[in-house]
């Protein structure tokens, strides 16, 4: 036989047992490339965290879990987050999220939170599974969860600070709008700022002047801020009637439904010969409680006649009292001497 006719006879047995092959077995020459027989990949990618819900104890950390996903199907896949404290290396909290089967070559993304104390920070460990076996391990680590601001308190106005430098505006400023009986009307105006992109409001700030040296609070006034335009300050004025010849702190206070939002202080001097304090040094102060009563400056009665002084001009309050008595026990002095 020539070698033609053998080649013939090769190729014909070779279709003949390819298609005997076939009928036999119809998935022995199922394509080798189709994805269903194909092992699954799953890749994680660095998670990334942000803030949820926070509150006055708790915190919501919300973590954004991307997996590249290539080959045949995945099943049964599972993501689990655990929190662990770094300052005592405890378990905070455990989360399981399923995510059941991922066909496809492509990107899987999911989004787990978890919910910790606000306080200190966080290792936070990523674990995938498929059909119970782990096939991938991510961590990422999270500090200052106390700095979170509850969303109870968060607000975009705030007061506007100038500077810290002795002659910087004071947040608070003020003027004298009526001095009468050993009373003094004070005209305040607090500087607020809108820092967000939309008109903000729904506020109540507090302003209350506070006795320097005692800190007792001679009078306070509430004014209810309304919306303030995106980027704009405004000027909230407020009256207070205080006793004259002290000195006070004026304290402003932002509350938002109930809650403190932010403070201020600066200071106001109706006694500019004794400064107010920066420091906590202390000294003695002839300080008149009575002149504090809700009614003490109310009636006809004549302001008390201030002490007479060295020259220089200066005299604290509550010393008229002092050398009323002092004068009283000069004069019994000079008339015993006369009679003797």
């Amino acid at each position: 036989m020539n070698r033609e006719a053998w080649l013939a006879a090769l190729a014909l047995a070779l279709v003949v047992g390819a298609a005997g092959l076939a009928l036999a077995a119809p998935n022995a020459l199922a394509d080798r490339t189709d994805e269903t027989v194909r092992p699954s990949v799953l890749s994680l990618q660095e998670p990334r965290v942000a803030a949820g819900e926070v509150g006055g104890e708790r915190a919501e950390l919300s973590l954004d879990v991307r997996m590249e996903h290539r080959g045949g199907p995945a099943d049964n896949v599972t993501v689990e987050l655990q929190a662990v404290d770094t300052d005592t290396g405890l378990v905070a909290t455990t989360v399981r999220k399923d995510l059941g089967r991922i066909e496809g070559n492509r990107e899987v993304r999911t989004r787990v939170n978890a919910t910790v104390d606000r306080q200190g920070g966080y290792r936070l460990y990523v674990r995938v599974y498929e059909d119970g076996r782990r096939v991938e391990t991510g961590a990422t680590t999270v500090s200052g969860v106390d700095s979170l601001t509850p969303d109870y308190a968060e607000t975009t106005v705030g007061f506007h600070r100038f500077g810290d430098g002795p002659a910087s505006i004071p947040v608070i400023s003020y003027e004298v709008a009526e001095a009468a009986n050993n009373r003094t009307t004070l005209r305040t105006g607090t500087y607020l700022t809108n820092r967000g992109d939309e008109p903000a409001g729904g506020l109540r700030l507090v302003v209350t002047a506070r006795q320097v040296e005692s800190n007792v609070v001679a009078d306070r006034a509430t004014v209810e801020i309304d919306d303030i335009g995106p980027g704009q300050t405004v000027t909230e004025a407020a009256e207070l009637t205080v006793p004259s010849n002290y000195n006070y702190y004026l304290d402003g206070i932002l509350f938002r439904d109930g809650v403190v939002v932010e403070s201020a202080t600066a200071p106001a001097k109706l006694d500019p010969t004794r400064p107010v304090p920066e420091n906590t040094t202390r000294e003695e102060v002839d300080f008149q409680a009575g002149d504090f009563e809700p009614d003490a400056g109310d009636g006809d009665e004549a302001p008390a006649t201030p002490m007479a002084t060295d020259g220089g001009g200066a005299s604290g309050p509550g010393f008229g009292a002092a050398g009323a008595v002092a004068a009283l026990l000069a004069l019994a002095a000079l008339a015993a001497r006369r009679h003797q």
